[in-house]
């Protein structure tokens, strides 16, 4: 039997905390692993919250694991009760109802909490965010009454429910600050189609605009102006991006920038601590960049390398990014990461007998392919993903557009 100096504690039930379960519980691992969640459910998978979950009244969570495995993998959880305090001297952690976890490895996986904008109160009945099933439950139930959605932001989690809300007809505006769409995420190239897709299907996007004068009623935002032109709201969605969650590891001294910082083994400053998932950052193996990815494949991935880490063993984290996004019957797949604009040479490639919504953009770097992003085109970014693991792929000889399949590229 373990004791309590060999316990793995978990803070964060989302993906990278279900997956790092999984992986424990595969090693043996699990009686030592305790799991702290501040949601009453199971852990479960987030991506459809944007889009079935919200289209259909009766869609129910889709557990990453039943509860039974849980118990079965021998992992006590701890749900609906989230850690308040880690006290690194002592090795422990404090949870909400007072109860302490002694631990003799800690994983931070605590993930993101939304940008909200600070004069607008969060209290109002029509002004939300989605980030977890509560907010989910709360968007689904105010878009059946509502016959017209606002949403605030051209990221990728606005996009989706614009999208998913515009194909059951209902009338959507989105505004964004920016320029373009998905400034941060996607080449000019890509948010231009994303945009004119969006355009075709009827939603009213409106970028570069300036949002402010809420007008508050009671509990509820009526009204905003747009570039200085009052324009009436029934339900707004703030989809203005995300936050890293390191309230925690900030208050217990562990170095944080831009997330909680971590080596190629994911240990904080602390070698008894790590993080993972959304919440950490990190120097990504293929740009050699410090940076934070938020990513259902980010988050798995680095659960595999610190299952390794937490069993002795010296495995760096090195898997490539790769994104993916749903808006409506447009498949965003991205692989590897974009590389400076004035650093690379963009070429268009559609696969023969393709339809003209189904092509990919490759982006080179001299003669190295850096990235690839693909448009409802799958086979396309599963040649990318194996290409750029290679970390030898090279331009050919032809131009894109037309070009050879990519799997010729090597």
């Amino acid at each position: 039997m373990s004791s309590s100096n060999d316990n793995i504690v978990i803070i964060g039930g989302g993906h990278a905390g279900a997956a790092l379960c999984g992986a424990l519980a595969a090693a043996g691992l699990g009686t030592r692993v305790h799991l702290v969640c501040e949601e009453a459910e199971l852990p479960y998978h987030r991506p459809p919250l944007s889009k079935a979950f919200l289209k259909t009244p009766d869609e129910k969570l889709q557990p990453h694991r039943a509860e039974d495995w849980y118990a079965q993998s021998g992992i006590t959880l701890h749900r609906g009760d989230a850690a308040v305090v880690i006290d690194r001297a002592a090795r422990t952690v404090t949870l909400r109802s007072g109860a302490v976890l002694p631990y003799g490895k800690l994983v931070l996986a605590t993930g993101t909490r939304a940008r909200r904008l600070s004069h607008l109160p969060a209290s109002l009945s029509n002004v939300l965010i989605l980030r977890s099933s509560a907010d989910a439950l709360k968007l689904r139930e105010r878009l059946q009454a509502a016959s017209s959605l606002t949403v605030l932001g051209g990221g990728f989690i606005g996009l989706e429910i614009a999208a998913t809300v515009r194909a059951q007809g209902k009338p959507v505006t989105v505004l964004e600050s920016a320029p373009r769409l998905l400034a941060r995420s996607v080449s000019p190239e890509l948010a231009e189609h994303v945009l004119q897709t969006h355009l075709a299907s009827g939603i009213d996007l409106r970028l570069g605009v300036t949002v402010g004068e809420f007008e508050i009623e009671g509990d509820r935002l009526v009204a905003l102006g747009v570039g200085g032109v009052r324009e009436k709201v029934e339900l707004l969605v703030m989809g203005i991006g995300a936050m890293p969650e390191h309230a925690l590891a900030s208050a217990a001294g562990l170095l944080c920038d831009n997330g909680i910082t971590v080596d190629a083994y994911l240990r904080t400053s602390d070698p008894d601590i790590l993080a993972i998932g959304d919440c950490c950052s990190f120097d990504e193996h293929h740009s050699g960049r410090h940076l934070r990815l938020e990513s259902v494949q980010n988050a798995n991935d680095q659960a595999r390398t610190a299952a390794a880490t937490l069993q002795g063993r010296e495995e760096p984290y090195k898997a490539l990014p790769w994104f993916w996004s749903e808006q409506g019957a447009m498949r965003l797949q991205m692989a590897g990461l974009m590389p400076p604009a004035d650093t690379a040479e963009v070429r268009r490639y559609r696969r023969p007998g393709a339809s003209a919504a189904s092509f990919s953009i490759l982006h080179y770097v001299g003669e190295r392919l850096a990235c690839v992003e693909s448009v409802s085109a799958p086979l396309d970014h599963m040649a990318a993903r194996k290409l750029l693991e290679t970390g030898k792929v090279v331009a050919p000889d032809v131009a894109c557009d037309p070009a050879v399949p990519l799997k010729n590229h090597a």
